[in-house]
């Protein structure tokens, strides 16, 4: 599994998702990348949804507990559709990947003057789980037993405090994530507005959206997602958090 860029590509030409009433999601990013001075990044990027246009999203969480979403298509149709309700910013924008090596990608968000490059690497311990994750059959992955006993497992083995598979987002639809192969970040460097985010490390207070916690080591995953269909008479229908 060297070669991430290779994957990612025939995963940008070939990606699909099922059209069965519910939200799907296939495509790779950083799950979460820490930084002991407190901020949080993750990307998403999807080559293949259910619901509209590919996209391609930043978060960054300040060390002061705000969220703010970076989408390059209209929040709604985007990860703020989840998560909105958790995030005191969320705006569309261009937001660009740019691999640099077999192992390495350059993300900018020129709006939010955000620059931040990335390593991956292959540990005994992700070598593993990816073969097993990427061989089970897709009833596993849709049985919430499963999901649920292999999201604390996870976290154990990879070092990175709590993860959940399921559960529901702050905007209140019920999720499901199947990572089929996982990366550790092994450089992971950024800055915003001109200011260095600092070290890698994990936050002093692992954060979580709703149910979704955010990994307390930097993790990059292959994978699927299926959110609930949005119910606007149960769900929150706002890209960020109402003020007030």
């Amino acid at each position: 599994m060297g070669d991430v860029r290779a994957l990612v590509e025939q995963l940008e030409r070939e990606a699909t998702v099922p059209l069965d009433g519910r939200e799907h999601f296939n495509g790779y990013g950083v799950m979460s990348a820490p930084f002991r001075s407190g901020h949080i990044l993750a990307l998403r990027r999807f080559p293949a949804i259910s619901l509209g246009s590919a996209y391609r999203s930043v978060w960054h969480r300040s060390p002061d507990g705000a969220w703010s979403f970076y989408t390059d298509v209209p929040p709604m149709q985007g990860c703020p559709r989840f998560f909105g309700s958790a995030s005191s910013h969320s705006e569309e924008t261009a937001v660009e990947i740019a691999w640099t090596g077999p192992q390495a990608f350059t993300v900018r968000v020129p709006a939010a003057d955000l620059t931040w490059d990335v390593s991956l690497k292959t540990t005994p311990v992700t070598g593993v789980m990816s073969a097993m994750t990427s061989a089970m059959p897709g009833a596993l992955w849709r049985s919430g037993a499963v999901l649920a006993a292999m999201g604390p497992m996870a976290g154990v083995m990879l070092r990175a405090g709590k993860v959940s598979l399921r559960g529901a987002v702050p905007n209140g639809q019920a999720f499901e994530a199947n990572p089929y192969r996982t990366w550790v970040l092994d450089r992971s460097s950024a800055t915003i507005g001109g200011v260095d985010l600092g070290p890698s490390g994990a936050v002093q207070e692992q954060a979580r959206l709703g149910d979704f916690w955010l990994p307390q080591r930097g993790l990059f995953v292959i994978g699927h997602s299926v959110f609930e269909a949005l119910d606007p008479e149960r769900h929150s229908a706002v890209p960020v958090r109402p003020s007030g």
